[in-house]
């Protein structure tokens, strides 16, 4: 069997799957958001959305230049050298192999709301929930892309119901928003802290270079896919939060669990929107769990693509699926959900977050490196403005980096060492085995040169 990706989805499932990835959380993040910044939480999203446009930009130019799974390891290993390309893969694989055990108990927060889930069953549900998505993970890649798109729009176009309801009820008012320092509460404190903690709510728009090699069109409109991750999610976050914010004081919505549900029941709206708006909310975890799903294996199968891992992990079943790698990621989704009694679960969230300010900073210098030392290599997309761009962009990761780091518990660093701890012995171990199998195991460089063999495109 051709170990190969196969090319299956389209530009409109790309979207739906980046911007799925995106999108979700608020139907029990939005307390936090509100306490922080009240309903100018609807002004920082597009703000961070705006900052996070050089990354975007030097994703788009680095996936056209070098379309394979591996991405940002080729960048890197091109840019900087092996040693980084790995420590910047590891990375990678971090931000995007917690997100589904994490989304499996946002969907089982909203099932709870339906059906009861007694505590001492609510980690093997989730569990469930994982093994579930792992056997629909190793069919076609056209399933994957069908279903986000389906549940994308779907969750759009009931989101925005939910929000044209608020607006509409008669209860909407400016007032609510205004008054008792609806607009920012917190002052310049809670201003600053939400522009650190909130681009937690971007995270997802990176896993697109890692399905490059699965695509139907051109590697140079991945930028286009890329942009809608940020702009999307953020015009919704706008809506949904001014909505929220119109139709009950930011005091109120901060005390709330389920805030959109919780609101329609005590402004005695329809039932059946309060039921939607947690239908829209199991989309919204259901299209992140997809999406990081797919991409954490691609990581891995990048990985080994560059023999930085053993090629077992390119293996593919019938369906073109790295069903080895699926299955790492189902042990690794076991491995988070049986710790979601501990605090533990929380670290790593916020450590993702440390992870992917690094993986967005190294993209940004590696954007900036490769074009000093191959302004000859083809760029079917090139970024406007160039390195000053990518240079405020690494900015901008870096104030991620940090901001993250200030909500970091001691925890949460000791989860990052370790993490890290496992990644240097990975790599010591692949170096022994490539001592001992020199030929089968030598690193592999990819360059434009290698687009029409590895990537067929």
């Amino acid at each position: 069997m051709e170990q190969k990706l196969k090319r299956k989805l389209t530009f409109l499932q790309m979207i739906a799957l980046a911007s799925g990835a995106v999108i979700g959380g608020w139907l029990a993040e939005a307390p936090y958001w509100f306490s922080l910044t009240g309903a100018g939480a609807a002004f920082i999203f597009p703000l961070l959305a705006i900052l996070l446009i050089p990354v975007g930009y030097a994703f788009g130019e680095l996936t056209a230049m070098l379309p394979f799974a591996s991405s940002i390891d080729v960048w890197t290993v091109n840019a900087f050298g092996r040693k980084m390309g790995w420590a910047a893969q590891w990375m990678m694989f971090l931000v995007q192999v917690v997100e589904p055990p994490m989304m499996a108990f946002i969907f089982l927060t909203a099932i709870n709301y339906f059906i009861p889930v007694p505590a001492m069953m609510a980690v093997w549900v989730a569990i469930g929930i994982c093994i579930v998505w792992y056997i629909l993970s190793n069919f076609n890649i056209s399933l994957t892309g069908k279903l986000a798109t389906i549940l994308f729009f779907s969750m759009i176009v009931i989101s925005l119901a939910v929000a044209v309801m608020f607006f509409t009820s008669g209860s909407w008012s400016v007032t609510n928003i205004t008054s008792r320092g609806g607009f920012f509460p917190m002052g310049g404190r809670g201003i600053f802290v939400a522009l650190a903690v909130f681009s937690l709510k971007f995270i997802g728009f990176e896993l697109t270079p890692t399905l490059i090699e699965e695509t139907t069109f051109k590697a140079k409109n991945m930028w286009k896919v890329v942009l809608s991750a940020l702009f999307i999610p953020a015009l919704l976050y706008f809506i949904v939060v001014m909505a929220m914010g119109g139709v009950a004081p930011w005091n109120e919505v901060k005390e709330m669990s389920m805030p959109e549900p919780e609101i329609i029941s005590k402004l005695s709206l329809p039932a059946i929107f309060g039921i939607l708006a947690i239908i829209a909310g199991l989309m919204h975890a259901f299209t992140t769990l997809m999406g990081f799903w797919v991409s954490s294996a691609r990581v891995l199968y990048g990985s080994a693509q560059l023999n930085q891992l053993p090629k077992v992990f390119m293996k593919v079943n019938r369906f073109g699926q790295p069903h080895v790698s699926n299955l790492v990621i189902l042990l690794f989704s076991i491995f988070f959900c049986l710790f979601t009694g501990d605090n533990w679960v929380q670290y790593i969230y916020a450590v993702s977050c440390i992870a992917a300010g690094l993986v967005y900073m190294m993209v940004c210098l590696d954007a900036i490196a490769l074009r000093k030392k191959h302004p000859e290599w083809n760029r079917p997309y090139k970024a406007p403005i160039g390195t000053p761009l990518f240079i405020f962009g690494a900015l901008v990761s870096v104030w991620i980096i940090v901001g993250s780091c200030l909500e970091l518990p001691v925890g949460g660093y000791i989860s990052l060492g370790i993490y890290a701890v496992i990644g240097v012995v990975l790599y010591v171990v692949m170096h022994f085995l490539r001592k001992k199998n020199p030929k089968e195991l030598a690193h592999i460089v990819l360059t434009p040169d290698d687009i029409e063999k590895e990537a067929a495109l």
